[in-house]
């Protein structure tokens, strides 16, 4: 699938936004690069995007993208975590397979095993020890559908676990600071196709919690690096999968239950696919894509 490109009249947005304060700002856009989900440096200095099939760098308070190496990498997509230390950056690319790449420059390799042609692996967290990744397994179906589940791999190879093996549609599989959850969305709650809740399940598979209960659908969490706060995006109610282009909301779910809305944009698939909290915990960083 080729990289997605910016429509007539549109513009990527990078945004920070103060999830206490309200302050939001735009640190980088661009009319000519469709950039996607923000990751954030441990060290807080920089932010990590990806474009047109590449990954790019930039500092946190705004500047020019940096293109990071990936060495000999198929084109990646929007699914890209970093390690605990910062020193391995991990993307999931178009040859459906997982790759470890050194954030200084250095030979990738291939951290994901050959489970057939059918199988793609969309990464989505790291564990807090940095030892072992969470992804989506998707495997095609005859029909031309899609099953997806949860899965484990540990972060420099090795066999693989997978946490959940049904007919439901799940995603965004993310993990809590302390190692014990893992936190996605699905479709397990709902009796019609496309309304994903949020969910986490224990890292042994055994218990599984819906977190979301509402009318909208909702995508990819992440928790903050307190544990207090999962910020989420949230597209409309009757939406299917998680597509671009889109009134949508990015939304807190608090420590007591409740929900609040941080930001509402334009925007959707690219804005909030990957972790994107900085490590004080206080921003969230966001991508919009505003029509002319």
């Amino acid at each position: 699938m080729p990289p997605r490109t910016l429509r007539t009249g549109q513009r990527a947005e990078l945004h920070v936004v103060d999830v206490v304060t309200g302050d939001d700002r735009i640190v980088h856009e661009s009319s000519t690069l469709l950039f996607e989900a923000p990751n954030w440096t441990p060290d807080g200095r920089s932010l990590v995007v990806n474009g047109d099939g590449l990954l790019f760098r930039l500092p946190a308070g705004g500047g020019d993208l940096e293109p990071v190496p990936l060495g000999d990498v198929p084109a990646i997509n929007n699914d890209h975590v970093l390690s605990p230390d910062g020193g391995t950056v991990y993307v999931s690319a178009d040859d459906g397979h997982l790759y470890a790449v050194p954030m200084s420059g250095g030979e990738p390799v291939r951290v994901s095993n050959d489970r057939g042609p059918g199988f793609h692996h969309y990464l989505h967290g790291v564990s807090p020890d940095g030892g072992t990744l969470a992804y989506i397994g998707l495997v095609e179906n005859p029909d031309g559908g899609a099953t997806t589940n949860v899965w484990t791999v540990p972060s420099t190879g090795g066999a693989d676990v997978q946490l959940t093996d049904d007919e439901f549609a799940d995603d965004g599989s993310e993990y809590s600071p302390d190692g014990r959850w893992i936190y996605f969305n699905s479709e397990r709650a709902s009796t019609e196709p496309g309304h994903a809740q949020l969910f986490r399940i224990t890292t042994d598979g055994a218990t599984i919690e819906q977190l979301t209960h509402d009318e909208r659908v909702n995508w990819f969490p992440h928790v903050s690096p307190d544990g207090e706060r999962v910020a989420y995006i949230s597209f409309p109610p009757g939406t299917l999968g998680h597509p671009a282009d889109l009134d949508v909301s990015i939304r807190l779910l608090e420590a007591d239950g409740t929900v609040r809305e941080l930001v509402r944009l334009f925007g959707g698939q690219g804005t909030l696919n990957v972790a994107s909290w900085a490590p004080d915990g206080r921003r969230l960083a966001y991508v919009a894509y505003p029509l002319a």
